[in-house]
């Protein structure tokens, strides 16, 4: 299999130029070491190499002797190597050095000196449909941020095909694998999560079965604004299993760590009404394909539940617009006020412009979310904000186009950076 370019080269590239040290993260097997022995001299794999711990408690330096670039993998595996990679950068004084790549936050007792003015860091996430080939990128979010999009028409695409792709994922290691195949990886992908990976990170021994009925709750709630209350309560009747309030925090604080769950903060505008703001964030798994296989979930039982396959179409909608708002220095919000109006996405930019997206599988509801732009962009007090850039509706299965009041309708399969 041949090596697909991934979107945050071009700023692997910049940041390596800018800084002695480049952090890249992201989950487990998203791609970070692939992408980052492209662009290293040497490489030191820490979790592999049966030496590392020896040397860490003799002579640490010996690690850091290597052709610049040199790449760190699974740094966390022995976290104090971030202070002496600090040190090198500080007496060598010279760009590009080192890449360290890593699939956790280490452990909260390990005392890490700032890296500031030393480290960048690149968060990597599981691959996109443009970077997959599924998206042509006719529909740039760059140019939905500007709000100088040209017209566009794309023809639709099947809702057999969404399902199988949220089925799969965007790992790496499932591209042109068969469905059944990928399942099975991805069940097995969360079993090691629960099993080791959790009881790893935390350096604490984690109860599996606590941790899948936390995933599957979470699965569950996928893309909604659900709080820690509701999550305890979810365990309590579902999965006929108890956690605690600070247990329920504890995990949650170690999916955070191990970067397999991601929360959506919210978006706090400038609005007219005296509607008070939700501040909650909304909750994803990393890649929504991790959702299917924690539920036992399979093609044909997602095809019988739109409603659900609703939900895992809107978080996978969120992944890929976080990959691309990542390339236009933007983040992507939520929006929701107390009188239940609510905005599925909104990407700001650094400078302030955004723009604002509602997420449908079906063209069912182009309407009702089109109303809803409108009303959320006239609540806008443009006083003392703008107002967006665009206002989108991403389908999956309608075709892309601009609709005469001005509203983009863009199929995921046409969304890029």
């Amino acid at each position: 299999m041949s090596y697909i370019k991934r979107l945050v080269e071009d700023d692997l590239m910049e940041k390596m130029s800018a800084s002695g040290a480049v952090l890249i993260k992201g989950p487990k097997s998203c791609g970070k070491t692939e992408t980052a022995t492209r662009y290293a001299k040497s490489v030191l794999k820490m979790d592999q190499d049966p030496q590392v711990s020896v040397i860490m408690a003799t002579n640490p330096q010996l690690l850091l002797v290597g052709e610049n670039p040199r790449l760190i993998d699974e740094w966390q595996e022995q976290p104090e190597i971030w202070n002496y990679v600090r040190h090198e950068v500080d007496q060598r004084k010279l760009k590009g050095m080192f890449i360290l790549t890593g699939s956790a936050n280490p452990p909260e007792n390990i005392k890490l000196h700032s890296g500031a003015g030393r480290f960048t860091v690149i968060q990597m996430d599981t691959m996109t449909w443009q970077e997959l080939g599924y998206s042509s990128g006719a529909v740039k979010l760059s140019d939905l941020l500007n709000g100088e999009l040209n017209d566009f028409y794309e023809p639709a695409i099947s809702l057999d095909f969404i399902i199988e792709r949220i089925c799969i994922g965007g790992w790496p290691t499932l591209i042109n694998e068969r469905l059944q195949n990928s399942l099975n990886m991805n069940r097995g992908y969360i079993d090691l999560l629960c099993e080791v990976d959790m009881s790893h990170v935390s350096g604490v021994k984690r109860n599996p079965y606590k941790v899948r009925s936390l995933l599957r709750s979470l699965a569950r709630n996928v893309a909604t604004l659900v709080d820690n209350k509701t999550l305890e309560k979810d365990v309590k009747l579902n999965e006929n299993n108890e956690l605690s309030r600070n247990t329920l925090a504890d995990y949650l604080d170690a999916l955070s760590k191990l970067m397999i769950l991601y929360e959506q903060p919210a978006f706090n505008p400038h609005i007219r009404s005296s509607a008070s703001l939700r501040k909650s964030p909304k909750r994803h798994l990393c890649d929504p394909s991790l959702a299917v296989a924690v539920l036992g979930l399979e093609k044909e039982s997602l095809m019988k539940d739109i409603k659900y396959t609703g939900f895992l179409f809107e978080s996978l909608a969120i992944h890929e617009l976080n990959v691309y708002a990542k390339t236009n220095d933007a983040t992507v919000y939520h929006y929701k006020d107390y009188y239940g109006h609510e905005i599925d996405a909104i990407v700001q930019k650094r400078n302030g412009d955004y723009a604002a997206f509602e997420i449908k599988l079906g063209v069912g509801f182009i309407e009702d979310a089109a109303e809803n732009l409108k009303k959320f962009s006239s609540n806008i007090d443009t006083n003392k904000m703008e107002s967006p850039k665009s206002l989108n509706i991403i389908t999956g299965t309608g075709m892309s186009y601009r609709r005469p009041d001005g509203i983009n309708v863009i199929s995921l399969a046409s969304l890029g950076k």
